[in-house]
């Protein structure tokens, strides 16, 4: 599957964005659907993951009560809308996706987006 990403940019503390991620593949949507992102010298990490069906959750800690992520099945994409944003939100988010059903575990992402910059400015 080929994911593309689109809804960066740069905002001010305390503003919202909606990534967006479009999978290539829709006629199998049965693999669980993530966002990850990576900030200057530091490790990527997962921001939030959602399952095949959309029922299933999970949030970093970082951004639990911030973000959300929804997905739309029938269209093959994953929406990450972010609240209240923060300077220390700056990174590079990337959209993934697992072959499972589900799953927060970074290294069972196995397809990955191209990447969208947001920037939060103080």
């Amino acid at each position: 599957v080929q994911l593309q990403a689109s809804g960066g940019g740069l905002v001010q503390a305390g503003g919202s964005l909606r990534l967006s991620c479009a999978a290539s593949e829709r006629t199998q949507t049965r693999f669980g659907m993530g966002w990850f992102r990576q900030a200057p010298g530091k490790d990527r990490e997962v921001v939030s993951v959602i399952s095949w069906n959309g029922g299933r959750t999970y949030y970093g800690d970082s951004v639990k009560g911030r973000f959300t992520i929804s997905r739309d099945v029938a269209k093959g994409t994953v929406h990450l809308q972010m609240n209240s944003l923060k300077p220390e939100d700056t990174a590079v988010y990337y959209c993934a996706a697992t072959r499972r059903l589900y799953s927060a575990w970074e290294y069972e992402y196995n397809a990955w987006g191209q990447g969208t910059l947001v920037t939060v400015s103080s």
